[in-house]
């Protein structure tokens, strides 16, 4: 059983110490958060520099806390194929994922993994700002070439979970027929199942997710986790009316670009900003309790620079909404289906 707030670490390394990651661990075992989300990518956003910086600062804290290792459900990513320093940008195979774990273990100073998840597909796939029509031509795909990758890595999986390394399998960034693949793989073939996946999730990303890959996990009973719901810290507000306050994400430089930045996006954070203001609260508070509420998401991961921050985030989940204030989200979001 993990907690309705998974707690996010990819800033740990570069924006946040590890004093600092320190003091946010801490924190939320006290508040009774017992999930702890990472991968080999992080911090971010990542360079060759940064690479597996988070998990060895996780790393030390274990170190400094072996007595604590049975409170925590830790849960890391393997990255998929693109990036040149990690493994020289190549797919995601039987022998890199063995890699990976060993290597993610020993930074991570543990004998296991709770949940090991796939970053992201092999295959091109509709996340990162790649969901708007002609992106990605489904039909060049091999798919009886996908489907044999994908019997790959679950068997690869399996000789992990046999091994004792990990306990769980997910998924990341991935899609309906992605999860349905993997669960049909292990149906037939008797290997682990994948049990969650996390997507970017939030009141400005709700319709990718919404409802097909929400349906899938439901009627499949895989864990639904969202990544990103303050839209990488363009729902706390930190950037109404221009501003980009010195060393927010915004104000680094993003691999990908920020898609996120659209005067689409920015018109429906002024009107969920109204809704916030009209029911006394914060945007952090609106968008983060309105997540907790639907239908479909288990845990969502939250991340913070600071301790103030972490201490709204996790405050959040403490508020109800009410039926109202659900509609008058729901009204804006119908403004505004896909404003990135």
């Amino acid at each position: 059983m993990v907690s309705e707030v998974c707690l996010g670490s990819m800033t740990w390394g570069l924006q946040n110490t590890q004093s600092e990651a320190f003091e946010q661990i801490d924190y939320a075992l006290e508040q009774g958060i017992n999930f702890i989300d990472t991968a080999e990518l992080y911090a971010v956003p990542p360079t060759a520099h940064t690479y597996g910086k988070t998990e060895e600062i996780i790393g030390h804290w274990f170190a400094a806390n072996p007595q604590r290792r049975e409170e925590v459900i830790l849960a890391t990513k393997i990255a998929g194929k693109g990036l040149p320093w990690i493994r020289g940008g190549s797919d995601i195979t039987a022998a890199s994922i063995k890699e990976a774990v060993d290597n993610s273990l020993k930074r991570l100073q543990t004998d296991y993994i709770d949940l090991y998840q796939l970053h992201w597909p092999n295959r091109s796939h509709p996340h990162f700002g790649r969901h708007w029509p002609h992106s990605i031509d489904y039909s060049t795909f091999d798919v009886e070439h996908e489907k044999a990758e994908h019997l790959e890595i679950l068997n690869a999986l399996d000789d992990c979970v046999k091994a004792g390394k990990i306990k769980y399998c997910g998924l990341s960034d991935d899609t309906p027929w992605g999860i349905n693949q993997y669960i049909r793989l292990a149906e037939e073939h008797d290997l682990p199942r994948m049990v969650s996946i996390q997507n970017e999730f939030s009141l400005i990303h709700l319709m990718s997710d919404a409802p097909h890959i929400i349906e899938t996990c439901i009627m499949n009973d895989v864990a639904y986790l969202p990544w990103s719901p303050l839209a990488g810290g363009a729902l706390s507000g930190k950037y109404r009316n221009g501003a980009r306050p010195e060393g927010s994400r915004w104000s680094l430089t993003q691999r990908l670009g920020l898609f996120r930045d659209t005067p689409q996006v920015h018109a429906a954070i002024e009107a969920f900003y109204e809704v916030a203001q009209k029911h006394k609260l914060s945007l952090t508070e609106l968008s983060l309790a309105y997540l907790n509420q639907f239908p479909g998401v288990t845990s969502t991961i939250i991340g913070a620079t600071t301790m103030a921050q972490l201490s709204e985030d996790i405050e959040a989940f403490d508020i109800t909404l009410s039926d109202e204030q659900i509609e008058q989200v729901n009204t804006v979001i119908r403004d505004y289906p896909i404003p990135f």
